[in-house]
């Protein structure tokens, strides 16, 4: 709001001016003069007025908003919230959420507002990709949860290096008294050792099914020995294995499309060489000479007959 408000009849468009402090210097300052140039702009944009300026202004609007101009415009409600929906699943909590450590959002505006800002838009963006049906809206927020995907597990891989792929850990019990007791026993040689419990990293059952989930495996990346020696193996032969590797439906289909796609060309082939094979032409020929002569040898008989 403004600092003060005075009359100014003189202009017709806003008779009003504004006033504000400067937050900076602390002096009186007046309203910009472009906003002023813009309210006087309004004002004097009226439209058509003639009958024919009219009609052809309604013209312009005929066959519009078409079906991806309304794809386009279905959200600018957004924009200033005036019809949007609301996401109240987050609400504004500054500092309580993780995303909030690299948050560049003012924490006292944030405390004002009804929901999380950021949170919000991951949703409304969420929700407009899949209105919309355009799931290449998401490829940057999508591109950077992958990037950090990808670097939380070399983190996994690093720990397990750094700190072995088992871990060993004392057995002990509690006497009648509740006193921790380790598990000890006394070796051959009179020493005194404890009985440790031997386990696997906890970190590699995750690792393992996150590589087979995204499809890291050797075998998904042909890595294998055996994937290495089928590929050694000539069109026409067998392999070791019998067992027939997995492919997608997409995958089928496509193989499918492409053999009929060659059969068709086979086909083509394999008939012009027939058409063009010169013994066949000359069967052809003979076959086509022995048939004239044959018909002329009727015409001959029943023209004998005749007489």
């Amino acid at each position: 709001m403004p600092d003060r408000i005075e009359d100014a009849p003189e202009d017709e468009y806003h008779p009003w001016r504004y006033f504000a402090v400067c937050p900076r210097c602390g002096a009186e300052s007046n309203q910009a003069a472009w906003e002023r140039a813009l309210l006087k702009a309004w004002s004097n944009s009226t439209g058509p007025k003639t009958a024919a300026g009219k009609a052809a202004s309604a013209a312009n609007l005929e066959g519009h908003p078409t079906k991806e101009e309304s794809l386009r415009t279905r959200f600018n409600a957004m924009k200033h919230g005036a019809s949007a929906k609301v996401a109240t699943y987050f609400p504004a909590r500054p500092g309580k959420y993780a995303l909030c450590n690299t948050c560049d959002v003012d924490r006292v505006w944030c405390q004002q507002q009804p929901c999380c800002v950021k949170q919000t838009q991951n949703f409304m963006l969420h929700q407009a990709a899949f209105e919309q049906r355009k799931p290449g809206v998401l490829q940057g927020m999508y591109s950077e949860m992958q990037a950090a995907v990808y670097s939380i597990l070399q983190q996994i891989i690093l720990t397990i290096i750094n700190d072995g792929v088992k871990v060993e850990r004392p057995e002990f019990h509690f006497d009648s008294n509740g006193t921790l007791v380790l598990a000890r026993y006394t070796d051959e040689w009179g020493d005194q050792r404890t009985i440790t419990e031997i386990s696997a990293h906890p970190l590699l059952k995750p690792l393992t099914d996150f590589l087979s989930k995204n499809n890291l495996t050797l075998a998904d990346m042909g890595m294998t020995n055996k994937v290495v020696d089928e590929e050694d193996i000539f069109p026409g032969h067998l392999g070791g294995s019998t067992a027939a590797p997995a492919i997608s439906v997409d995958e089928y289909q496509r193989r499918k499309l492409e053999a009929l796609e060659d059969l068709r060309n086979k086909v083509m082939r394999a008939n012009a060489s027939t058409a063009a094979d010169p013994i066949l032409l000359e069967h052809e020929a003979e076959n086509a000479g022995a048939q004239a002569r044959g018909a002329a040898d009727v015409i001959d008989v029943q023209a004998v007959e005749k007489k």
